[in-house]
């Protein structure tokens, strides 16, 4: 019997990764503290935390110095930078990398999201991060925007592991399915050994809630209300039912017989923003083998320390998850309209982070030249 929930969602097939990286981090060992004592087999990063990591470390002070006396720009700065601090944690998971069979040790980095509707800068600089963190383990983020698509094809076609992120419908989802399929294909057309390419498929999940709870309250009926915060644990059911059927498929299944990887479904954004909610929630109502669970720290620590973790939350409950989404339907919720709101929402929230993590940049090489 394992003694912690957190070693309890690993045999349960659960990867945890956390949502957070810093220099600071490594350096102290923090992270290989989680690694052996939460069971965090992987990383996941974005401009908001590097950002957050910046503001607030010291750790970066004496890099920061040298490339400011060396003359780089702001956006030389910030990829010689994050990519540094992804190498050094990649290093750090090489051995859960080797472990698991490239499966997990996982650290992803993510493209500009100024890039988000631009698939050919998509594609460049996938390839020129994976190339400067230069480590089998990085997972390159590329958004699930229709430019996103074509690009995620290109980047998988070219051996380059991929993590698909923003995903809110199923309908994007099962695109963002195709586009790494075709991407196998690519590869396998290529003589690339499918076997070392892997992807995980970032559904998010707690602003879905936010986004359907806050329609939900504009109608102020009982009908209405008792579908509160119901919406992103099953929509995230449901985008496990169509992983389990699209991996089932002639075209997935040729694939794989050929040594390629299923692309394993990753819950993102599985801190709760309501207070009212059980901060475990998008964890303990989300257990399924081969899946993702990416954490913030306060989400993990929550887990560690009082979640109850009841085996498969997922796969016997597709028809309650159906179930749910007919009654939003039926009390006027219109959930297209609603993830079409998100992932544009979405990225507006990435490309403000990326605009404050390049003010905070640019305010650290002055500072050093100053």
């Amino acid at each position: 019997m394992s003694t912690t929930p957190t070693a309890q969602l690993a045999d349960a097939g659960v990867s945890i990764w956390l949502d957070d990286l810093s220099r600071q981090r490594i350096q102290s060992g923090n992270l290989q503290e989680l690694i052996t004592t939460r069971n965090v087999s992987g990383v996941t990063t974005n401009p908001t935390i590097f950002a957050g990591a910046l503001a607030n470390g010291e750790a970066y002070d004496a890099q920061v110095t040298q490339l400011a006396a060396a003359g780089a720009t702001v956006d030389e700065a910030i990829f010689t930078i994050t990519t540094d601090d992804v190498r050094s944690a990649c290093d750090v998971f090489a051995p859960v990398f080797e472990s698991t069979g490239g499966v997990d040790g996982r650290v992803s980095i993510e493209v500009s999201p100024e890039l988000a509707h631009d698939t050919e800068g998509t594609v460049a600089q996938a390839r020129d991060l994976a190339d400067r963190v230069g480590r089998p383990n990085a997972l390159i983020k590329i958004p699930a925007t229709k430019a996103g698509l074509p690009a995620i094809t290109e980047v998988i076609g070219s051996g380059i592991s991929v993590n698909v992120t923003l995903i809110f419908s199923l309908e994007r989802y099962s695109a963002v399915i195709d586009a790494y399929l075709a991407g196998l294909e690519k590869a396998r057309e290529a003589g690339i050994d499918l076997s070392t390419i892997q992807s995980v498929a970032s559904f998010f999940v707690s602003r879905v809630d936010t986004e359907v709870d806050k329609r939900l309250a504009a109608l102020e009926s009982p009908d209405a209300a008792a579908l509160k915060s119901k919406a992103g644990v099953a929509n995230a059911r449901l985008a496990f039912e169509l992983f389990e059927q699209r991996f089932a498929e002639e075209r997935a299944t040729a694939l794989l017989d050929a040594g390629a990887n299923v692309q394993r479904p990753l819950w993102a954004s599985t801190g709760v923003k309501d207070p009212s909610l059980p901060d475990t929630l998008y964890v303990t109502e989300l257990v399924a083998p081969g899946t993702v669970n990416t954490m913030p720290e306060k989400t993990l620590e929550a887990t560690f320390d009082h979640a109850v973790i009841s085996g498969d939350t997922v796969t016997g409950a597709y028809s309650e998850a159906h179930a749910v989404m007919d009654a939003l339907a039926s009390v006027g919720i219109d959930f297209d309209d609603v993830t079409e709101v998100l992932e544009e929402e979405g990225v507006q929230k990435f490309v403000a982070s990326w605009q404050e993590l390049q003010a905070t940049v640019a305010a650290a090489l002055k500072g050093a030249t100053a």
